[in-house]
């Protein structure tokens, strides 16, 4: 107690080996002009109820021995604080923040007045109060969790704290604890590097646990939010280690990590007893190289955690900051020994714990078999390795060293010692010096302090490899505001090089988009841009523009080839050979016409409707070579106009030859009077009126519609956008086709029309029958035709089978016209000349008579014998020589058919 009524001489310890009095049993104090604080976790949390429990050598003696070691420097170097000397009280935490608070209120008991009005003591004396130590600066605490517990009660007081490995990121609060600053860099700067590492790793499915407190728990909330906030990385399970874990429950957290199996990296922020407990509950269930591991800092490089399940661990990827070894804290604690070191007062228990020895009968291994000589030496009798936070136990003391510093060279500039103005240290201006110091510290590292107080991010990368010489700790790389990592150097528990996937959903391949699963981002179905779409994003798949397909990848748009009806087409070749012999044939009639121009075959065949119907069959054929050459202006302007025309030509020239029969006989049986507009100019002049009727149109049509070539990308549009073409071709429609053709075919039917009427015409006629047998095969060809050409509109071959189909109608048409008209013509021009010569003289009025002649013959033989009818009708009529002529001499009233055209 620091209140007594009389002053208590301390008992002298006779035995160097005895451990100290109790009344200093929990806590060291060095004099000094400056007292600075210490909190260090010396002993672990204690069990059922115990405040304390075992001795901690590293994390608490090694710790607490380089603030001790850092004073001795300090107070050494007559640079740094001249004539002015480092005093301490150092508080044992027990790694429990309750306790650590009401350890803390020894730190600000001079800060508070004391009332001894009620204090009386037994013999009647004034009490006598021991004067507390006024502590200016407190080095600690270790955990986070103890930090912010203790940082609550010194900002009361105004006492500047500096932690060397609180690392939870709401001490970066400054509104606050605004007294709190740190030589270690947040969880904040942590998770970020541990949200890089993963990234790097392309791991973007991975589950958190963490241990029940403000280090774990703040250090997933840092990593979930940076997570969130960045994008790329989903959360699959944030598990939560009690503080009192409950039997079974490290097994229940393997099985409850095993319900997503996709996410094997497990992002951990948990003190070193859960890590061991978690990696022997994985071994225990079988899942020895399932778990992709990934530590904070309280994992780092320790061993104790991975002993005895170094399997289990392999390829564990950890994160500490960036530290050296300190070669003097070496030198210093190898030294150490009970007789050197009395001034720390648990080193006897260390000394005990570190040679498992007993020291007299006030040790504490009361079951150790042998007993401690106080000659055993460190390093050399029980292995050694510096703690990893000693670095920053020494920077935290010399950070408060140089704010005390400075300080004294501005208040007392020049004063040897501490000056009255420095006498009573305001904390809130100490403070505004810790937070502008810089220096390199013990590892030749620059230590610096931000506004909140936090030091800047600096940490080594580590991964646990198994190798067949030995276990370590191998650094893989190191993370400064970025990550640098080398990925060559690692190695994972399968024994393959590639980094093992930690993923929900495997990537998507080119042309594919991710259909996200409602809630999760980094889980998706993966789902092909189909058709005409193109991957246009990581999520969507759009419609390539219409005269575009998507490219082979599907991850863009490309233009859809364009075709045209080419020369050596097998749609072409059939048609082109066609017209050729089509044309041949056509010149061939021509000529031979041209060179028997006054044969009588010739002169009854009507020499001027002939070249004008051998030239409708010869645009016929002609109409080919334009519907097959290469889209332009100039083609597709003689396809406008040879479309129809070779077929008006024919069948106008047809029409008016089958009306001048029809209107011959018709007026043959009402009397011998000869019809008007018989005469060949007539016939000419008739021809060319309808002709020019189609000529008017395609002239309407070139004015209201000029000629142009368009690309029909709908016409080869398949569904597989591979085999999609566009089409060159001329604007013509199929409303265009139809009118333009439209009226030939009505030519054509009239004309038809008109030789079904005059097929009652005498055997003997040589020219309306041709005619008729010439109609109807025409009629048949257009109308099959029309189902062919307007049947294959949705065909992929359209533009093929369309043109071929037309061009050979056309060709056909002229074909049947040519053969049934003029061949046989030919044939006996050519070769049967002896037939072409005239056979009895004629006038138009016999002619006109005998075609009344004719029509009554035909009418009477239904009704009587052959031989009646002849005898009656010769006796009908008179005894010219012309009608004997035609009645009786069949040979010259069939000469006289022939020249009925004449």
């Amino acid at each position: 107690s620091d209140q007594m009524c009389l002053v208590n001489t301390q008992i002298q310890r006779t035995d160097p080996l005895m451990p100290p009095a109790p009344e200093y049993a929990h806590s060291i104090r060095l004099d000094g002009d400056i007292i600075l604080g210490g909190l260090f976790p010396v002993h672990a949390r204690g069990e059922r109820g115990a405040p304390c429990g075992e001795l901690k050598k590293e994390k608490g003696i090694h710790r607490l021995e380089a603030m001790l070691f850092a004073i001795d420097l300090i107070n050494k170097d007559p640079d740094l604080l001249p004539n002015v000397t480092l005093g301490a009280r150092i508080l044992d935490t027990c790694s429990r923040d309750t306790y650590a608070l009401e350890q803390s209120l020894t730190f600000v008991q001079a800060l508070i007045e004391r009332d001894s009005t009620d204090v009386r003591c037994a013999s009647g004396e004034q009490p006598i109060f021991a004067k507390p130590d006024k502590i200016v600066g407190v080095i600690g605490a270790a955990a986070s969790s103890v930090s912010i517990m203790v940082a609550n009660i010194l900002r009361l007081f105004k006492i500047p704290q500096i932690s060397y490995a609180s690392t939870a990121p709401e001490l970066s609060d400054n509104t606050r604890y605004d007294f709190f600053s740190r030589v270690v860099p947040p969880d904040s700067y942590q998770a970020q590097a541990m949200l890089d590492i993963v990234t790097a790793m392309g791991w973007n499915y991975v589950s958190t646990l963490a241990s029940e407190g403000n280090y774990g728990e703040s250090g997933v909330e840092a990593f979930v939010q940076i997570s969130r906030e960045t994008g790329g990385v989903c959360i699959a399970q944030s598990l939560k280690i009690p503080r009192e874990p409950r039997p079974g429950e490290f097994d229940k957290i393997i099985l409850r990590l095993l319900e997503t199996p996709n996410a094997r990296a497990v992002v951990m922020f948990a003190n070193e007893d859960d890590i061991r407990r978690v990696l022997d509950a994985a071994k225990r269930n079988n899942q020895t190289g399932h778990f992709l591991w990934v530590g904070s800092d309280s994992w780092g490089s320790k061993i104790s955690p991975v002993v005895q399940q170094e399997s289990v661990a392999e390829g564990a990827i950890t994160i500490l900051p960036k530290r050296a070894s300190i070669e003097a804290f070496d030198r210093y604690f190898k030294s150490r020994s009970l007789s050197n070191n009395r001034r720390n007062v648990w080193f006897a228990e260390f000394w005990e714990e570190n040679f498992g020895c007993k020291l007299g009968m006030h040790g504490k291994r009361p079951g150790s078999p042998k007993k401690c000589t106080g000659l055993e030496k460190v390093g050399r009798d029980s292995t050694y390795e510096q703690e990893g936070k000693v670095q920053f136990v020494m920077d935290a003391v010399y950070a408060m060293a140089y704010a005390l510093h400075r300080m004294h060279r501005d208040l007392c500039s020049g004063y040897p010692g501490l000056c009255p103005r420095m006498s009573n240290i305001d904390g809130k201006e100490l403070l505004g010096y810790i937070r502008n110091v810089s220096f390199n510290g013990s590892a030749k590292t620059l230590v610096v302090f931000n506004e909140n107080g936090d030091a800047p991010g600096r940490y080594d990368i580590y991964q646990y490899q198994i190798t067949n010489r030995s276990t370590e700790y191998r650094i893989i790389g190191h993370w400064t505001d970025q990550l640098h990592l080398n990925v060559r150097t690692m190695q994972w528990a399968s024994g393959d090089s590639s980094v093992p996937a930690s993923v929900c959903s495997l990537p998507c391949q080119t042309g594919e988009r991710k259909k996200v699963v409602k809630g999760v981002l980094c889980c998706w179905h993966c789902e092909r841009c189909e058709g005409y779409h193109y991957q246009a994003s990581e999520f969507t798949c759009q419609l390539c523009p219409y005269e575009q397909r998507p490219d082979q990848n599907r991850t863009g748009c490309q233009p859809i080839p364009i075709i045209k009806l080419e020369w050596h087409s097998p749609w072409a070749v059939a048609p082109i050979f066609i017209a050729i012999l089509g044309i041949l044939a056509t010149t061939f009639v021509v000529v031979t016409f041209v060179r028997h121009n006054d044969t009588p075959i010739v002169r009854a065949s009507g020499r001027e409707m002939s070249y004008v119907l051998l030239t409708g069959i010869f645009l016929c054929y002609v109409t080919t070579f334009p519907m097959i050459a290469a889209p332009g202006l100039a083609v597709c302007s003689f396809r406008r106009i040879f479309l129809g025309l070779g077929m008006c030509f024919s069948y106008a020239a047809l029409l008016t030859k089958t009306n001048r029969i029809h209107r011959i006989f018709e007026q043959g049986k009402r009397s011998v009077a000869a019809p008007r507009f018989i005469s060949p100019a007539s016939q000419l002049v008739i021809t060319f009126s309808l002709i020019s009727v189609q000529l008017m149109g395609v002239f309407v049509w070139f004015v209201a519609d000029p000629p142009h070539t368009i690309v029909d990308y709908g016409e080869q549009r398949t569904q597989d956008p591979e085999n999609a073409r566009g089409v060159l071709k001329c604007d013509i429609s199929d409303l265009s086709l139809i009118c333009s053709l439209g009226y030939s075919i009505l030519l054509m039917v009239t004309c038809t029309v008109y030789a079904i009427k005059t097929r009652g015409v005498p055997e003997t006629f040589n020219e309306a029958k041709p005619i008729g047998f010439t109609m109807y095969t025409t009629c048949i060809i257009w109308l099959a035709f029309i189902p062919i050409f307007f049947g294959t509109a949705q065909s992929a071959e359209r533009m093929y089978i369309q043109t071929a189909t037309l061009t050979v109608s056309l060709s056909l048409s002229a074909s049947v016209s040519l053969g049934m008209l003029y061949m046989p013509k030919v044939y006996i021009i050519i070769l049967h000349p002896e037939q072409n010569v005239p056979k009895c003289k004629r006038s138009f009025k016999a002619i006109v008579t005998a075609a009344t002649m004719t029509n009554k013959l035909s009418q009477l033989a239904s009704e009587r014998p052959n031989g009646e009818v002849k005898t009656e009708l010769c006796e009908s009529v008179d005894n010219s020589s012309e009608y004997r002529c035609l009645l009786y001499h069949n040979h010259c009233l069939r000469y006289t058919y022939i020249h009925l055209f004449i």
